[in-house]
Formats: structure tokens, sequence, C-alpha cells
């Protein structure tokens, strides 16, 4: 997938995403960062990766999203909502965005090609097995990976790992 396949609002949520990777980064956590949009492409929420600096291994900006949607809208805009995602939800994540009831999920790059970055870097597997969104949430309208955002997400990674 393109930029080109983004509408220019599409494209602007993920680039905030992929921004916050850079803001969890630069605060020494790992790079994810994700916006929670309404159905009528209004910003409801976002946040970042937080797992190294509250020291908390649940503390992804998409459970974090998951959480606060289920204590701010019904169940119609949790629905109609979109997350924008700098990588693909973990397994984790993906259970809490079903379980929440989030609508589709849009991400710069997938759990696949994290998978294999972090193993060119020799970074140990996962505690959590590596699985695509669909495997947990099948049914769910997934977009990605967004080929113009995933060079910049791999750097972000190597440079977290290095």
């Amino acid at each position: 997938m393109t930029t080109d396949e983004l509408t220019a609002d599409e494209a602007r949520h993920l680039e905030r995403a992929v921004e916050l990777a850079e803001e969890a980064l630069g605060a020494g956590d790992e790079p994810f960062g994700s916006v929670l949009v309404g159905g009528e492409g209004e910003v409801l929420a976002e946040d970042r990766n937080r797992v190294r600096t509250l020291d908390d291994p649940t503390r992804h900006p998409e459970f974090a999203l998951a959480r606060w949607a289920c204590g701010e809208l019904g169940a119609g805009e949790r629905a109609a909502a979109t997350v924008f995602t700098s990588g693909e939800h973990c397994a984790m994540c993906s259970a809490a965005h079903g379980w929440a009831g989030l609508g589709r999920i849009v991400y710069a790059h997938s759990t696949e090609q994290l998978t294999a970055w972090l193993s060119e870097l020799g970074v140990p597997p996962s505690p959590v097995r590596p699985l695509a969104v669909r495997e947990v949430v099948p049914g769910l309208e997934v977009r990605g990976p967004v080929s113009a955002f995933t060079d910049r997400m791999r750097v972000l990674h190597r440079s977290f790992w290095s």
C-alpha cells in the first residue's frame, strides 16, 4: 500500500502516529505511536509507547486508546473510529481493540516486517507470539503496511535496538 492509496486526511493521521513513535524513541521507549480518529474525521485521542518510561510492559499506545475509548465513547462511536498506528497491533493490543469494538486500523509497518527487522538486529523474540491483527480479530478492516512510512519506521526501530 502506498500513500497514494490513502486520502490526504488518512496520510496526515498516519504521519502523526509516526511522529508519536519518534517522540517515544526520544523518551527512551520503543518507537510506537497511535491516533484514534472518530467517524467524522476528528482526532479523539493519541498516545505513544510508554513501556520503559513507566516500567509497564502493557503501556502500548493501542491498548491505551482502547481503554480510553471504552471510558469515553459509546459502542457506535467506537465502531466508527479508526486507529492510525505506526506499527501493526501486537496480539495484546489486537485483542483490546477487538474487545473494545473499535473500527478499522491503518498501520505504517506490519508485524511481519517488524519481526524480520528485529531478527536482523539479533533482538531476542518477544514473549508473545507475533500475530497479524486479522489472526486475533477476524473480519476487522485493516490497511497496511503503507510503504511510504515503512523505511522511516525501520530506521526508528534500528535506532532503538542498536
